[in-house]
């Protein structure tokens, strides 16, 4: 292999998952780069993948016997690679695998929905985890907002039929109600259904709401987190969240309430070596301000604003506290956007972009 003038074969990368095996290979030309790409195919394949395939080969038999009809047989594999016997085996439990795949051959049915909650990260494609990557990969449907862009959004499969559900401030396309009413809708109709959300579902996203009304309809959810806003605009921008010197606690805040509902509380937020990341605060961009130096919190204290923090078109502009409002209205920040106030945010590079913060 060291010697290819001694050899008139190449040998690719190979994953190898005891019966599923795949082969990545570039001619000889480069294989540094079919080791790359062997290591990011393989970090996408579930462990388990040998047992979902054994559990086939034992019933290939008499899955071709009771369904003779080629396309009544590619359904059941469908179904089954997709649905709870591939779960199943992927978790081990291949008895029970082995007889949800038996029911479906001898009993079919409608397929019995589920809804996955999936937090899309900050906006990086490469920030997802590989949970989410396998719940888009799988999805018949994907109900999405605008914070997922079209780079997350091309990791789903390519026939999933997309659904877009975007809000803006003031401008609610699709109320709440409707978006979980869709949910229920395709998951009884026996659809996987994958809910994307911007960052996490649970921070500042409705998840709960959404976890909520889907359990009251008696369908199956999964709860899929995702690097929320914070920790990834943050990273993007070089700013640490906490500091031994200046930071020892950091609190997620978001400057947008329900109508009649309680703001938040500035008197607790305004300590100094604290970190606040405001979420939707643009707009609240002159309350946060109001609120934190009549708490008491230093005028001078640093602040930074991260829009679209984690993507190509990144932008991070820093000042004082005292000049927030103003900072937002002179550079016209606009959503998505994350504040950072404390002293850790001195550390942000000044309209730097996420490619030259990582360099």
């Amino acid at each position: 292999m060291d010697q290819p003038g001694l050899s008139d074969f190449h040998t690719p990368a190979l994953i190898d998952r005891d019966g599923v095996v795949v082969g990545i290979a570039t001619g000889g030309a480069a294989p540094v780069l079919a080791r790359e790409v062997r290591a990011r195919v393989e970090a996408a394949l579930p462990q388990g993948l040998d047992r979902l395939a054994r559990l086939a080969e034992g019933l290939r038999e008499t899955v071709m016997a009771t369904l003779p009809d080629f396309m009544a047989r590619r359904r059941f594999w469908e179904t089954a690679f997709r649905g709870a016997p591939r779960d199943l085996a992927l978790a081990g439990r291949t008895a029970e695998a082995r007889r949800e795949m038996l029911r479906l051959l001898n009993r079919p049915e409608q397929p019995q929905g589920v809804v996955h909650l999936v937090g899309a990260g900050p906006g990086d494609p490469e920030l997802l985890t590989l949970k989410a990557l396998r719940a888009l990969q799988d999805a018949d449907i994907v109900i999405h907002d605008r914070l997922a862009p079209p780079a997350v959004l091309d990791r789903a499969r390519r026939d999933a039929r997309r659904i877009y559900v975007g809000k803006r401030r003031g401008e609610h396309s699709v109320p709440q109600e409707q978006i979980a009413a869709l949910m229920i809708a395709e998951a009884k109709a026996g659809h996987r259904v994958v809910r994307l959300k911007g960052g996490d579902p649970f921070v500042f996203g409705r998840g709960g709401e959404e976890l909520e009304a889907v359990r009251a309809a008696g369908i199956e959810v999964v709860v899929v987190p995702g690097i929320t806003a914070a920790l990834g605009c943050a990273a993007a921008a070089g700013i640490p969240l906490t500091h031994r010197d200046q930071a020892q606690a950091v609190s997620f805040v978001t400057a947008e309430t329900r109508p009649g509902g309680a703001g938040a509380d500035w008197t607790a937020l305004a300590t100094p070596n604290h970190t606040l990341a405001v979420y939707m605060g643009v707009a609240g961009a002159a309350a946060v301000q109001a609120g934190l130096i009549q708490a008491g919190r230093a005028p001078d204290t640093p602040v930074a604003v991260i829009e679209n923090g984690s993507r190509p078109d990144q932008r991070v502009v820093t000042g004082r506290l005292d000049d927030l409002a103003r900072l937002v209205a002179r550079e016209k920040v606009v959503s998505p956007a994350l504040l950072i106030v404390g002293e850790v945010a001195a550390w942000a590079r000044s309209g730097a972009t996420a490619r030259e913060v990582a360099a």
